[in-house]
């Protein structure tokens, strides 16, 4: 395993560029995203902020550059990222189970956390952790509070949030943004995507705009 040149660095970016056929959808970013700090990556449908996230975790290979989480370079000292949360696109459960359920048969797959802490990451998003209303019943909203509650039972270092705020009313929005703002008391890096210029300004330390697959540091 190769150390990160910076301890205080959660993410580094280096030269990433990830082309499909013709079309260069990450196109040479470089950014480094510090502990226990907010980001928000702004811009429109199509800009390359989902696929910029996806490369973060693992879940594409880029094309060049690098991608290292933790000190680890992913793809070389690690397939995914490891110790991270995730919402990327819509949450995929299965619609027959209870949200504890699909949370229980999650948790299950890596064996770190038990009962106490789905509950709890449930009850912390606003869920019931003993309602049995099927996820298919579930409204929009709901969906996306038991997607946070999937990113945050585990307690990882570093949450990557695809439009946290998608479908969500009101008193949702209200409180997610305490949630997160939270995590980042607690130390957590979080880097989010959202079209909500409010979110963007209440909650992030530093934003970056993404135009056809290009990213800058912009101001709030």
């Amino acid at each position: 395993m190769k150390a990160d040149q910076n301890m205080n660095t959660a993410v580094r970016v280096e030269n990433l560029t990830k082309q499909f056929g013709q079309v260069t959808a990450v196109d040479h970013v470089s950014a480094e995203f510090k502990k226990g700090n907010i980001y928000g990556i702004v811009g429109r449908n199509g800009s390359g902020k989902t696929v910029f996230f996806k490369l973060l975790v693992g879940y594409l290979k880029p094309t060049a550059g690098r991608v290292t989480v933790a000190g680890r370079e992913i793809g070389k000292d690690a397939d995914f990222a490891e110790n991270v949360g995730i919402i990327i696109e819509n949450p995929g459960f299965l619609g027959g189970y209870s949200g504890y359920r699909n949370l229980e048969y999650l948790a299950d797959i890596r064996g770190v956390i038990g009962k106490k802490e789905i509950r709890e990451s449930m009850e912390r998003v606003g869920l019931d952790p003993d309602s049995k209303k099927k996820v298919r019943r579930y409204s929009l909203g709901m969906r996306q509070r038991l997607g946070i509650a999937q990113a945050i039972m585990e307690d990882p270092d570093i949450l990557i949030l695809d439009e946290p705020m998608n479908g969500l009313d009101n008193q949702g929005v209200e409180d997610v943004r305490a949630i997160l703002l939270g995590l980042k008391d607690e130390g957590k890096t979080i880097i989010l995507a959202s079209h909500n210029r409010e979110d963007i300004e209440l909650l992030c330390d530093e934003v970056y705009e993404m135009e056809r697959g290009r990213m800058r540091r912009t101001g709030l």
